[in-house]
């Protein structure tokens, strides 16, 4: 058996505070905004300020790397649901971390819709994955004749996208999910 180096300790070590300061981030934009406290996200992290600026030089290139992180887990999420799930539980459980993650990114909005001024690829880029994540996901439910096979993604991911913007300014707890039931109930055959 190989020992670690202590090169490879330090990697492990820093891509662990690398993860954790995403984590910490995305939950703090989600719920204070984009004015979200710097110190508090490193305090959450378990890290000093310091390493978060080392890391994150700039509050923009952590709201980016946050933004790039919470989408490419939800798109890897729809295949882990797939496999784990029956189909129509699947897309259930996938539109609830569809939510989840719209409210992470409405915390960051400001600072994301300048980032997509300069940096389009990257909004169409994280568009496709996501469109092909729940094209995948809707497949398999059509597939298993639980829902339509005329469905559009990109339209579902619209009304979800609706349900986050009507569901942020509501006090009702249930609300999303009600919401949730009340569109796969207009996607079933």
């Amino acid at each position: 058996m190989c020992a670690v180096t202590e090169e490879q300790a330090l990697r492990a070590d820093a891509r662990a505070n690398h993860d954790r300061l995403l984590e910490a981030a995305a939950r703090a934009f989600a719920a204070d905004g984009p004015g979200a406290s710097l110190r508090g996200i490193a305090r959450d992290a378990e890290v000093g300020i310091a390493t978060l600026y080392r890391r994150f030089p700039t509050r923009e290139l952590l709201v980016e790397a946050v933004y790039r992180n919470e989408s490419g887990r939800l798109a890897d999420a729809a295949e882990q649901l797939r496999e784990t799930l029956p189909p129509l539980e699947a897309v259930i459980a996938w539109m609830r971390q569809f939510l989840e993650y719209l409210s992470t990114k409405s915390g960051m909005a400001e600072t994301l819709r300048l980032l997509f001024t300069t940096d389009q690829g990257l909004r169409l880029q994280t568009r496709a994955a996501l469109v092909e994540a729940c094209a995948g996901l809707l497949e398999a439910a059509a597939d298993a004749g639980q829902l339509r096979h005329d469905l559009d993604p990109l339209d579902v991911l619209m009304a979800l996208g609706g349900f986050a913007f009507i569901a942020e300014d509501q006090a009702e707890p249930d609300l999303r999910e009600r919401l949730i039931r009340l569109l796969v109930d207009g996607l079933r055959v």
